[in-house]
């Protein structure tokens, strides 16, 4: 008989819950934790998109272009949204997500090819839509590097979101889009405990790493800012103000939050984590997320899914807006520039390579 599953060093999630849309599944006999059968090591895997560039009219996500040179991530986070993601893919959004990763090679060439195309509208790009481009494969691939370079040689603005420290890797093509008005990085943080931070999101940077990114960042005039997210209620809404705190005298200038959001998959996941690791604290969580979430544990209605709703949504809303004004910290992000777009020579060329 299998033993009871439990928690994977190094990794989110402590299985792989059935993909939504398969019929057929695969069970295994025994669970991750048998010493004869290791964790899963991560796969990567080649995409073979022929575009790069997705779009969205979400009117509640404040970009409406995105870069994504990976699909899955290392990172392990046990609450990602985009964990459903993977389904698509026909994997599963548990330990699928964060061991079959997803690499586009080609991504640099593609946006160089869009870049030229006289019907690309220069427009703020984000990086980081769906998964983390800074993840610890871009260490060795630098697949987000080549995009950023692309993205200066056309002085083409760009935001990124990231929890990793790996970011500050990039100051030189950063600080030189800075230059135009056309670059901001925030600096993702769910809390400054290191011990949950390690439970939750096995493989990102350690907070002390994130807001020393920050400080990089900022002394290098790019603008850096802080996103609370997500913020999970019961459990780390206490630490909003210390984590913008923090961020601002590490140089932050600009800060946003978003509640925990537990799309599909995510929620059976998130409760099994619970159950884990702070089982005294599962019924509050639960209860609280529910409270915010319309009595369910996902709201997937436009602007409501990234701001909730009852007492406890505005009692956070409140409280972010106090510790913004303690810590000095704009609630509003940064405005960039397309004003300096070009198109450098010879990038008609890129249309026919």
């Amino acid at each position: 008989m299998p033993r009871e599953r439990g928690p994977i060093r190094g990794r989110g999630a402590d299985g792989n819950p059935p993909n939504r849309f398969e019929r057929l599944q695969y069970a295994r006999d025994t669970d991750w934790n048998d010493p004869e059968d290791p964790s899963p090591a991560t796969e990567f895997l080649k995409d073979s998109s022929r575009s790069i560039i997705a779009y969205n009219d979400s009117p509640d996500v404040g970009f409406d272009a995105s870069i994504n040179p990976y699909r899955g991530c290392e990172h392990g986070c046990i609450y990602c949204y985009a964990r459903p993601t993977h389904e698509y893919l026909g994997f599963s959004p548990g330990l699928d997500f964060e061991t079959k990763i997803l690499v586009k090679p080609d991504a640099p060439e593609l946006l160089r090819r869009t870049l030229s195309s006289p019907g690309w509208k220069p427009q703020v790009v984000a990086m980081s839509g769906v998964t983390d481009p800074y993840q610890p494969v871009e260490r060795r691939l630098g697949l987000t590097r080549r995009c950023l370079e692309v993205l200066l040689d056309f002085r083409n603005p760009v935001v990124i979101v990231t929890k990793n420290h790996l970011v500050i890797r990039d100051l030189d093509f950063l600080r030189e889009l800075a230059r135009f008005d056309a670059a901001a990085v925030f600096v993702s943080m769910t809390t400054l405990d290191l011990a949950l931070s390690r439970a939750m999101e096995p493989r990102t940077s350690v907070p002390t790493r994130r807001l020393a990114a920050i400080e990089a960042l900022a002394h290098a005039g790019v603008p850096a800012g802080v996103l609370v997210a997500p913020v999970i209620p019961g459990l780390t809404d206490h630490e909003l103000p210390s984590i913008l705190e923090a961020s601002a005298r590490a140089g932050a200038r600009f800060a946003g939050y978003v509640p925990l959001r537990l799309p599909h998959g995510v929620g059976p996941l998130f409760e099994r984590w619970l159950e884990q690791h702070v089982p005294a604290k599962k019924e509050k969580i639960l209860n609280r997320i529910r409270a915010m979430r319309g009595g369910k544990l996902n709201d997937p209605r436009f602007v409501s899914r990234m701001r909730g709703q009852g007492i406890f949504a505005e009692q956070l809303a409140a409280l972010f807006a106090l510790a913004c004004r303690k810590a000095g910290i704009s609630k509003r992000s940064p405005s960039l520039s397309a004003a300096s777009f070009r198109r450098p020579p010879g990038a008609q060329l890129a249309l026919f390579a």
